[in-house]
C-alpha cells in the first residue's frame, strides 16, 4: 500500500514538472533546469553518502570532468554530437574515479575525506594554471550538443522548453537506474557495508570490489551532470572543481535525507530556490542563508524525506 502511495505521489510531481515545461517563464525553466542537474549530481553522491558510507568531499571533480570533456569534444563554430560527447563525458569522469577509487578507498572515515578533496583539489589548481583549459577565466563551449542523427533532429538544446525536458528525462532515467540499482544484491551488500563492512567481508564479500563500483557509478553520474551544466550555461572553469561545489551538493544530500533517492532531488530544490530567495530579498543572503541550513539540520537532522514520510498515509 505505501508502495503505491508513494509511487503516485512520484508520478503527480512528474506530471507537475512536466506541465511547469509548457507554462513557465524562461527564467523560470533555466532556473529549474539547474536545479535538476543538480539534482542528479546529489543523487550521485547518495549512492556513495547514503548508501555505502562513504563521505566524499571531491566529488566535484568527476562533475568538473564531465563539463570540460564537452568543451575538449565541440569544435570552436560547430556542435559537437551529443550522441557521442554524453557517453564520452560520463566514460572519462568514469575512467577518472577507476584511477581514483583504487587509491581512496584503501582509506577510510576523515582519511577518505581529506584524500577525495585532495584530489579534487589537484584538478582544480591543475585547470585554473593551465592555460590550454583557459586558466581562471574559463573557457565557452561556443555551441550546443546537437542530437541530429540521420538528418532527424528530435530536440534542441538551445531552446529552454527542450533543453528542460531533456534534463527532466534524465533525472528520472538516473533515479530510476539508481533505484533498480539500490534494490538488487549489489545495493544491498553496499547497504551491508555502510552498516558494517567487516561482517560483509567475513561473509565472503569481496568489499573493496564493491565500493569501486559504487564509486565508478556515482563519477559517471557527475560526470553526467557536468555535462549538462556546460551544455546549459556554455561556460567551464576551474570553480567547478571546488570544495565549494562539492559541499554545497553534499549540503543537498544531508537536507533532503541521506539513503533516500528522492530526498537529494528535494534537498536541491530546497537549497537552490531559498538561495535564490535570499539572494533577491538581500545582498548579504549568506547570513540567513547560514542560518536556515543550522536550524534545518537541528530540525531535520535525518532530512526532508524522513519527516514527510511521517505524514504518509499507512495500510491498516
Amino acid at each position: 500500500m505505501r508502495i503505491s502511495i508513494e509511487l503516485a505521489v512520484l508520478l503527480a510531481v512528474l506530471a507537475g514538472l512536466i506541465a511547469f515545461a509548457f507554462g513557465a517563464e524562461r527564467f523560470y525553466l533555466q532556473l529549474f533546469s539547474k536545479i535538476m542537474i543538480l539534482a542528479i549530481f546529489a543523487m550521485s553522491l547518495d549512492l556513495l553518502v547514503g548508501y555505502t558510507g562513504l563521505v566524499s568531499f571531491g566529488h566535484a571533480a568527476f562533475y568538473g570532468l564531465g563539463a570540460y570533456t564537452l568543451w575538449a569534444l565541440s569544435p570552436e563554430t560547430a556542435a559537437a554530437s551529443f550522441y557521442l560527447s554524453l557517453p564520452a563525458s560520463m566514460a572519462v569522469a568514469a575512467v577518472a574515479a577507476l584511477a581514483i577509487g583504487l587509491l581512496v578507498l584503501r582509506s577510510s572515515g576523515v582519511y577518505f575525506i581529506m584524500v577525495t578533496l585532495a584530489f579534487s583539489q589537484m584538478f582544480f589548481y591543475f585547470a585554473q594554471r593551465s592555460k590550454s583549459l583557459g586558466g581562471s577565466d574559463g573557457v565557452y563551449v561556443n555551441v550546443r550538443p546537437d542530437p541530429t542523427v540521420l538528418g532527424f533532429t528530435p530536440f534542441n538544446l538551445g531552446r529552454p522548453q527542450q533543453f528542460y525536458l531533456v534534463v527532466l528525462a534524465l533525472m528520472v532515467l538516473t533515479y530510476v537506474l539508481l533505484r533498480y540499482v539500490n534494490a538488487s544484491l549489489f545495493g544491498r551488500v553496499l547497504v551491508g557495508i555502510k552498516s558494517n563492512e567487516a561482517r560483509m567481508r567475513s561473509l565472503g564479500f569481496a568489499t573493496y570490489r564493491y565500493k569501486l563500483a559504487a564509486f565508478v557509478l556515482a563519477g559517471a553520474l557527475a560526470g553526467l551532470a557536468g555535462y549538462l551544466d556546460a551544455a546549459q550555461f556554455g561556460f567551464v572553469n576551474p570553480g567547478l572543481f571546488g570544495w565549494q561545489l562539492s559541499g554545497e551538493v553534499l549540503m543537498m544530500v544531508i537536507l533532503g535525507g541521506m539513503g533516500t533517492l528522492h530526498g537529494p532531488i528535494l534537498g536541491a530544490f530546497a537549497l537552490v530556490l531559498i538561495q535564490d530567495l535570499f539572494s533577491d530579498a538581500t545582498k548579504h543572503w549568506l547570513l540567513p542563508m547560514g542560518i536556515f541550513i543550522i536550524l534545518a539540520v537541528l530540525a531535520l537532522p535525518h532530512g526532508i524525506a524522513p519527516w514527510l514520510k511521517r505524514f504518509s498515509p499507512r495500510a491498516d
